[in-house]
């Protein structure tokens, strides 16, 4: 059982159809366009039935499936799911080949193909198109994800269903390739494209260098996820797309009707935004499960995903403002709190819970996200402290809605901020927490650093909450507006806001609209206006309207399961009416392609084939066990009676070992030969971080041994350059202020929160020889630090 659990087998050894993937992906300013083939060869003497569970971003439209098959293309329908399932069975049953693509049931960033009746020596090829928004990052890029590892999902215990059924190896035994080719255009340059992954040099088409290609480099390990990062000049420019209607679609439709795309960046008054908010309940969620023990970055000998939380607990928990209220939970397959409910922020309590969190493990077993969400909403909130949930987990599940459903249940008393951790976190579950939660959503992957993102989310959160949001529509007369997107009820500063809308009736070319986003910021009234022409956009196709589809669809979906469990047949009419009309894909639809050629029908029994996907493996706390020889069964037999453990194939490293092992509980032993042994020692801390960890909760520093070793120095040093008559902690604060400008600017929005706390406390002092001060510490540590620069 253990070892199907670790899918170690790669599916029993037997040929894999599936042998190469090849992905474009078109990028027009921040929507994508991917087109992906996948190409099947039967080489065995039997007919085969191929079965590939895959992800996809949790937001995506899939408007396109077809297969062709020598001469003869198939072009999918969307049906009734049930439907589409029943005639893919018929069309096997008599010998037919057919083709079918449904979206799990569970969670929207999960597929699965099904290729029917390949015969013996036979190819295909299958085309699968969507289409997708690019989330805007902290730095300003658009982000663009291929998911290539799929992780089993956890199963929560109780759950009613099976889930999806996942065949996964590890990323190096992955049977087939993949291609990866990019083509960005945009009104503006493009300046730059990062990728987590290797890529060719990037080509501009033409010299205005609003045109550029870009490949994957060849030989892809399938060991982390396809991430893109497009930068473009001037990437907060709010824009507005007109796209029209299809021509035999039947006015009136949504697909007849032009559809309307506006990408907002309301701006804040300066003046309001130059005081972040000093109030609120701040509570913690962190993922405790086995996996969350994996390397960040999936190498050896590096920083696990338990320890860089533990580090960015640590700078949240510092950066937070004094008069606000806080609690940690963790969660495994139970869950913990630190405190029995939210406290005060103060010295005593954040000593406390930093000592908590020192000590926190990724030992609490599976991914049981749900049971520690309802028991934090179900918290009475505290008076004039709007509670802020952070959420932190590398989380695949399987009740994916549910989780989502809760937090928008919710929504009225709380904002959820999601962080994804690691390769393979659901897209589906970290966006809706966020979304539906009206907060913001960050993925960690690769090398990044988790601390930047966390601190801009928590940026966000201290952001005055904005109120009384209204969207009003200024278009010619004959011209109305059916919005498509739910409700905006959440803006921040510099987060992007984008709408929908299907536009009916008549207007010139020439016309114009225009929309005005009205909000009250700390009672004061805003408004922002965006002006646009009504004139169609070229070359736009239809993925405009396939995107406003899916929003309106994702909607609905969220509609239909609304009522404590009871399901809204008519709702569910609507989706199926709406996903079949768009050609985009749904919960309760499928694609369905038959191909009712007239050939001989296919004979014999059709052997099944699961393709596997790649998995994440990362370095634990400790190494797997080998299964070195025969003779290792006794002891193997003993640590059966002791504890869970996995098994690894003879001579596979321990990064073979699968997170969801880590997750049901199922701890790694070194060998069999070595005795069980504590997690190697850590090495020393960050700098920064050991700086930041001697702040008191009210922002300054003491002045002491632990100060002066941070900053490099000797306590006689630190203590005799201190100006005299100048209080010791005002000096330790402009001391640790001028080392954090003259060492870590680099890491500035990591510690510029913490450090406008330190100046607000020192500003309460009143204390005088701050400029002298700033001259001492500067020289002491060989800096040329300004005082206007600190904000004294």
């Amino acid at each position: 059982m253990m070892v199907n659990c670790c899918g170690l087998l790669n599916t029993n050894n037997e040929p894999v159809p599936l042998k190469s993937i090849e992905v474009e992906l078109e990028v027009k300013d921040h929507v994508a366009t991917v087109v992906s083939t996948l190409n099947y060869e039967n080489k065995e003497d039997k007919p085969l039935e191929a079965v590939f569970v895959f992800p996809l971003p949790g937001d995506a439209a899939v408007c396109h499936f077809s297969a062709q098959i020598g001469q003869t293309q198939i072009v999918a329908e969307v049906k009734e799911k049930q439907k589409a399932r029943e005639e893919y069975d018929d069309a096997l049953s008599s010998g037919q080949q057919a083709f079918l693509l449904e979206e799990s049931e569970q969670s929207p960033d999960i597929f699965t193909l099904s290729v029917g009746s390949l015969p013996p020596g036979e190819s295909a090829s299958v085309r699968l198109e969507y289409v997708t928004e690019l989330a805007v990052q902290a730095d300003d890029g658009l982000r663009f994800c291929l998911p290539a590892v799929l992780n089993p999902r956890y199963e929560p215990q109780g759950s009613e269903g099976a889930g999806v059924q996942v065949t996964s190896v590890p990323a190096s035994l992955v049977p087939y390739s993949l291609s990866f080719s990019v083509r960005v255009s945009s009104p503006r340059p493009i300046s730059k494209v990062e990728s987590s992954c290797s890529l060719e040099p990037l080509q501009y088409v033409n010299t205005e260098q609003t045109q550029a290609t870009v490949k994957l480099a060849a030989g892809h390990k399938f060991d982390r996820d396809v991430e893109l990062l497009i930068y473009y000049s001037d990437a907060h420019k709010p824009t507005a797309v007109v796209e029209a209607g299809q021509a035999s679609a039947k006015p009136g439709s949504l697909m007849g009707d032009p559809v309307l795309m506006l990408s907002l960046y309301p701006e804040f008054p300066q003046s309001v935004m130059s005081s972040l908010a000093s109030s609120g309940e701040f509570v913690l969620l962190l993922d405790r499960s086995g996996s969350m023990g994996c390397a960040t970055s999936g190498g050896k000998r590096q920083e696990t995903r338990i320890a860089s939380a533990r580090d960015t607990l640590l700078l949240l928990l510092k950066s937070l403002p004094m008069g606000c209220y806080f609690n940690i939970y963790s969660f495994g397959s139970s869950f913990e709190h630190i405190f029995p409910k939210s406290v005060k922020y103060s010295e005593q309590n954040l000593e406390e819970a930093l000592k908590k969190v020192e000590s926190m493990q990724a030992n609490l077993g599976g991914t049981e996200i749900l049971k520690p969400l309802t028991h934090i909403l179900s918290q009475t909130c505290i008076s004039n402290q709007p509670r802020q949930v952070f959420v932190f987990t590398d989380g695949e599940v399987s009740n994916t809605k549910e989780v989502i459903d809760l937090v928008k249940k919710n929504s009225g008393s709380h904002r959820c901020f999601s962080f994804g951790i690691g390769e393979g976190a659901s897209s589906a579950l970290i966006n809706g927490l966020a979304k539906e939660g009206g907060g913001h959503a960050q993925f960690i992957t690769g090398t990044d650093r988790m601390q930047p993102k966390v601190m801009q989310s928590l940026r966000f959160a201290l952001q005055p909450a904005v109120e009384d949001i209204s969207v009003t529509w200024d278009l010619p007369k004959g011209v109305s507006v059916t919005v498509l997107s739910p409700t905006i009820t959440t803006i921040f500063q510099g987060q992007r806001s984008l709408i929908y809308a299907q536009l009916s009736g008549q207007s010139s070319e020439a016309a114009e609209g225009c929309v005005t986003v009205k909000y009250s910021l700390t009672g004061h009234p805003s408004k922002n206006k965006l002006h646009f022409s009504l004139k169609p956009a070229e070359d736009t196709g239809l993925t405009v309207h396939r995107l406003g589809a899916r929003s309106l669809i994702r909607s609905l979906e969220m509609d239909e399961r609304d009522g404590e469990g009871q399901h809204d047949e008519g709702v569910k009419e609507k989706v199926m009416e709406l996903s079949v009309q768009s050609g985009v894909s749904s919960s309760f639809t499928a694609f369905i392609a038959v191909n009712k050629g007239n050939y001989e029908p296919i004979q014999g029994p059709l052997m099944r084939r699961a393709i596997p996907v790649p998995r994440m493996y990362s370095m634990a706390p400790m190494s797997c066990c080998f299964m070195s020889s025969p003779a290792s069964m006794s002891l193997v037999n003993f640590f059966l009676n002791k504890a869970d453990f996995c098994l690894a194939d003879e001579g596979e490293e321990f990064e073979d070992c699968d997170d969801n092992c880590l997750d049901e509980g199922i701890r790694p032993f070194q060998n069999f030969n070595d005795e069980v042994t504590e997690p190697k020692q850590q090495p020393p801390r960050d700098p920064l971080l050991q700086l930041v960890s001697l702040q008191k909760a009210s922002g300054c520093w003491l002045l002491d041994p632990a100060l002066a070793a941070a900053v490099g120095k000797t306590s006689e040093e630190v203590e005799n350059t201190k100006p005299p008559a100048v209080d010791q902690e005002v000096w330790a604060t402009i001391l640790a202020l001028i080392w954090l400008h003259g060492f870590k600017m680099d890491a500035k929005e990591e510690w510029e929160l913490l450090a406008m706390k330190a100046v607000s406390w020192l500003r309460a002092q009143n204390a005088p020889s701050v400029a002298e001060c700033v001259v001492a510490a500067n020289t002491l540590l060989g800096f040329s630090v300004q005082t206007n620069v600190l904000g004294l």
